[in-house]
C-alpha cells in the first residue's frame, strides 16, 4: 500500500479517535486546515517534521503513524500509554 494512504488512514483514524476536528488538530501543529484535509487525502509528502508534529498532537508513536492497521482495534492499541 501507499505509505501516504497509510498515514492518511491513520492520521484521520487517530483523530477521531481523539475527538478532534481537522481544524482542532491543525491548531495543534500549527498548520491550517486545509493542510490536515490533504494529509488525510493522501495529497501531502509530509516531513519527518510534520511527522512529528502530528504523532504528539494525537498522544501516539510517530511510528503507528506509518503501520497499517489490522483491525479497528489495532488503533487503541497502538496509542502511548
Amino acid at each position: 500500500m501507499d505509505i501516504r494512504k497509510v498515514f492518511a488512514a491513520n492520521v484521520r483514524r487517530y483523530r477521531e479517535a481523539a475527538g478532534l476536528s481537522q481544524a482542532a488538530l491543525a491548531d495543534k501543529i500549527g498548520a491550517d486546515r486545509a493542510h490536515v484535509s490533504s494529509m488525510e487525502r493522501a495529497q501531502q509528502n509530509v516531513t519527518i517534521v510534520t511527522l512529528w508534529h502530528v504523532s504528539e498532537a494525537l498522544g501516539v508513536r510517530a511510528a503507528a503513524l506509518l503501520e497499517e492497521a489490522d483491525g479497528p482495534e489495532a488503533a487503541g492499541a497502538k496509542q502511548r500509554g
